[in-house]
């Protein structure tokens, strides 16, 4: 790979059941009802109702999710897992 290439990255919602994400870096936090994922485009928010993993590879860098999904964006700036947030609230 080229320096100056940028690895692609693919996000997928068939019939808003399933979800195949390629270009994963990593799976930063995850719960039934939210994902949050750093890819090589940034870091990707996923929200839905009963999401889990399908599939995870991470030599490759993709993961299929099923479930309910309501929608996803990418965000900018500092990213916090609600696990980090809920352990820093406990030991305060």
């Amino acid at each position: 790979m080229d320096a100056l290439e940028v690895s692609s990255s693919e996000v997928r919602v068939i019939d808003r059941k399933k979800v195949i994400l390629t270009g994963l870096k990593k799976l930063v936090s995850f719960d039934p009802e939210e994902f949050l994922m750093e890819t090589n485009l940034g870091t990707l928010l996923l929200k839905g109702d009963g999401l889990e993993i399908i599939k995870l590879d991470t030599v490759d860098g993709s993961i299929s999710i099923k479930g309910h999904v309501s929608g996803y964006n990418y965000i900018d700036g500092n990213i916090k897992s609600k696990n980090n947030g809920l352990v820093a609230k406990l030991f305060k």
